[in-house]
């Protein structure tokens, strides 16, 4: 199996790092992706991903968007540039909107753009964060037709917005949230797309399920929301983790 959303990086998991990634591949999470959130954080970033031979992202999160757009996209398309040949490196992002921060607004914009352009240009898929911003969201995917699509990451919304998606060729990241008995319209929306729709992925350390006592999230989670995918698609849970493999290889071209 593939977490193909983990934040590995970052800081909360620096004390025991390699506890994290063995009990992960002793639970059967194989890999991950870790995306790229901020300048700051890609030098580290690719230090942990190059350790331990996992896939990654690079892009600008709408959380961290610097003050200069124009030089801060020349340094990440100069990144990409030098990275584009190593097998590891899979997608643009993470990169997106998000109408909780409606301070950096603009920017959000501007970097959102930016980012679609680029993968454009360098024919990757690209990983979104999308909060309260579908509609601006699916507005620039559809004024940029990426012909790699993507990963909606940590989906939440309707079936029809997710439908929506899936017709560009994007892919809707399933986590901790689907634990969650009052996620309604997700519980809905995973019952009721095919399964081709869906990617498996953690968020860690974020978004830790409610069913785990450990406050930080981590990869080896990812098992627990097989059974609950399997439940509402009404499969077994060996063909929901082998699909779930195949949508990530096919849509990373692992």
């Amino acid at each position: 199996m593939l977490d193909t959303h983990a934040h590995l990086d970052f800081s909360e998991f620096d004390a025991d790092r390699d506890d994290v990634v063995q009990r992960m591949r002793q639970v059967g999470i194989d890999n991950l992706i870790i995306p790229g959130v901020s300048p700051e954080h890609w030098p580290k970033q690719l230090l942990i991903a190059k350790q331990y031979q996992s896939y990654f992202a690079l892009g600008i999160h709408p959380w961290f968007c610097p003050a200069n757009v124009d030089e801060t996209i020349s340094a990440l398309t100069l990144l990409v540039s030098q990275l584009r040949e190593c097998p590891r490196f899979v997608a643009i992002g993470e990169c997106g909107l998000d109408k909780l921060y409606p301070d950096n607004w603009s920017q959000q914009l501007l970097f959102f753009e930016a980012q679609l352009a680029l993968a454009h240009d360098v024919n990757l898929p690209v990983i979104i964060h999308a909060v309260k911003a579908h509609q601006e969201i699916l507005s620039y995917l559809k004024r940029h037709k990426l012909p790699r699509g993507g990963v909606i990451h940590a989906f939440s919304g309707s079936s029809d917005i997710a439908l929506e998606y899936t017709k560009l060729g994007f892919k809707l990241g399933i986590g901790g949230l689907i634990m969650n008995p009052n996620a309604k319209k997700l519980l809905k929306t995973v019952s009721e797309l095919p399964l081709e729709s869906f990617l498996l992925e953690t968020d860690s350390p974020a978004m830790t399920p409610l069913n785990v006592t450990e406050k930080r999230n981590q990869p080896a989670n990812a098992v627990l929301f097989i059974d609950k995918i399997a439940t509402l698609q009404k499969k077994s849970s060996v063909l929901i983790s082998e699909h779930l493999v195949s949508n990530a290889m096919q849509l990373f071209d692992l």
